[in-house]
């Protein structure tokens, strides 16, 4: 048994949300450059060196590298041999939260959703919670913009459907999206288990590093072919028509019910940020 006192926690999360505004993901900014160093398109080239010199200024000036701070989506994974102590974990989360986008100068983005009025610190975080083996942490920072949010997407597929009706869905929701996500997007998919926990699937795929492959090869296959597929949409950086419309495609998987195939599509757009830590 280990004993962890909240306040670790907090302070954690206050340090990977000031991080995370300022800093896109190093596998971001790796894909954003190999993008922009393979581009035909003129256009779509200027966009992606843009972004980069976007994220280069934001890094220097310790500055937000999008205006959308984004909703703070928490992922916890406590060990079973872990005991907490301190104040209750959700508001050590959302003190980490609300202390660093005070200090971050970071827009506060959260509000109630039929007042519209602005809670004023950005919480309470979209705070998730699984119980593993060991005696850690393991936490994981991502906030989460809007735009691309909002062209996200949930299947409720029959079974016929299959592989294909996955990649269908998966292309189908980029190219629905346009350039509004502000392309090149990063992709997450969950695929199976039920209509909410397909969505945190989703979400969680999109936690992983950009040009990662699940384990399992027909997961990786629907990975891979429906990247093929989506960057040969030609929407491009920004909606410039170019080569490269997704910097990635990752998927995650679960057992469902014999009668469905449920597949969520989350979209993020090319600023990339995410941050991981073990306590």
């Amino acid at each position: 048994m280990r004993i962890i006192d909240t306040s670790f926690i907090e302070e954690t999360v206050y340090k990977m949300a000031l991080h995370a505004g300022v800093h896109l993901t190093d596998s971001c900014k790796s894909a954003l450059q190999t993008a922009k160093e393979s581009e035909s398109s003129p256009a779509a080239a200027f966009a992606l060196d843009s972004v980069l010199q976007n994220a280069k200024t934001a890094e220097e000036n310790e500055m937000p590298v999008c205006q959308d701070t984004g909703l703070s989506v928490v992922l916890l994974e406590i060990g079973q041999e872990v005991f907490l102590e301190g104040k209750l974990l959700t508001d050590a989360v959302n003190d980490g939260v609300r202390r660093a986008y005070a200090d971050g100068y970071f827009r506060k983005s959260v509000c109630d959703p039929l007042t519209r009025k602005n809670t004023a610190d950005n919480t309470p975080a979209n705070l998730h919670t699984e119980i593993v083996a060991g005696d850690k942490i393991h936490v994981t920072f991502l906030p989460k913009g809007f735009g691309s949010e909002n062209m996200s997407k949930l299947y409720m597929l029959t079974p016929a459907k299959g592989v294909q009706g996955i990649i269908d869905s998966i292309v189908e929701t980029v190219k629905t999206a346009g350039s509004r996500p502000c392309p090149p997007v990063y992709v997450g998919v969950g695929i199976g288990g039920s209509f909410d926990s397909s969505a945190f699937l989703a979400k969680k795929a999109l936690t992983r590093e950009i040009g990662t492959h699940h384990e399992r090869d027909d997961v990786r296959a629907i990975e891979e072919e429906a990247l093929k597929r989506i960057n040969a949409l030609k929407i491009g950086a920004q909606g410039f028509h170019g080569d490269t419309t997704a910097l990635g495609v990752a998927c995650e998987i679960a057992p469902t019910h014999i009668a469905g195939l449920p597949v969520a599509v989350n979209i993020q757009c090319h600023c990339v940020r995410c941050e991981k830590e073990v306590i």
